[in-house]
C-alpha cells in the first residue's frame, strides 16, 4: 500500500469556522462564503430577473446585505435559508425600483383563460418548466415564484412589491393561467 501524499491545500472551513472568520472581516473568509453560496443563489436571483446581468447585481447587492447583517446573524443552521431569503427580497426590491421607472399596461383579460393540466407539465423537463417561467411578465412572475416556491403569504408579496393583498392574489390567478396556456403550447410542439 501506498500512502497519499501530503495535501498542500488547507482542508474546508465548516460553516461555522468560516462565519466567526466573515465577522471578524476577513477579506479571504469573505470571499471562501461568497464561492460557496454564489452559485445556487444566481440560479435563485435568476428567477427573479429579467437578465443574467440583472440577477448578478441583485446577488451582488444581496451579498453586501449578508456581510453587514452578518454579526446579527447567530444561528449557523439557519444560514442558508436566511441567504435566500436575502437574495429573494433583494431581487424583488430591484424588479420594483425598475417597475417603478416604466409605465404599466393590462395585458389582457388573463381570468377566463385556463388553468394548468398537470399531467400536461409532467410531459416537460424541468428546464422546459423554468423556461416558460421565464417567460411569464414580471407580475406575474414575481408574484407566482415566492408564493408557490418560496412559501410566501399575499400579505408578504404585497409587501415587498408595494401592492395590494388583491393585486397579488390576482397576478397569482394570472401567472397560473399563463402558465397553462404556455404549458398546452409546448406539449402539443411535443406531441410526434
Amino acid at each position: 500500500m501506498s500512502a497519499r501524499p501530503p495535501s498542500s491545500a488547507a482542508p474546508a472551513a465548516t460553516l461555522a469556522e468560516l462565519l466567526a472568520r466573515c465577522r471578524r472581516y476577513e477579506p479571504a473568509a469573505q470571499r471562501t462564503l461568497y464561492d460557496r453560496f454564489a452559485g445556487p443563489m444566481l440560479a435563485l436571483a435568476r428567477q427573479y430577473a429579467p437578465t443574467t446581468a440583472d440577477a448578478e447585481d441583485a446577488l451582488q447587492e444581496a451579498f453586501i446585505k449578508v456581510f453587514q447583517r452578518l454579526p446579527d446573524q447567530l444561528v449557523e443552521g439557519a444560514f442558508a435559508g436566511w441567504v435566500r431569503q436575502i437574495v429573494v427580497r433583494t431581487a424583488l426590491d430591484a424588479w420594483q425600483r425598475r417597475r417603478a421607472r416604466l409605465p404599466t399596461f393590462e395585458l389582457d383579460a388573463a381570468h377566463h383563460l385556463p388553468a394548468p393540466d398537470a399531467s400536461a407539465v409532467e410531459q416537460l423537463t424541468l428546464a422546459e418548466v423554468r423556461a416558460l417561467i421565464e417567460r411569464l411578465p414580471d407580475g406575474c412572475r414575481l408574484v407566482l415564484l415566492p408564493y408557490t416556491v418560496e412559501g410566501y403569504s399575499h400579505a408578504e408579496i404585497a409587501a415587498a412589491l408595494s401592492i395590494g393583498e388583491s393585486a397579488s392574489s390576482a397576478q397569482l390567478a394570472r401567472a397560473r393561467q399563463r402558465l397553462a396556456v404556455l404549458v398546452a403550447a409546448a406539449t402539443r410542439e411535443k406531441r410526434p
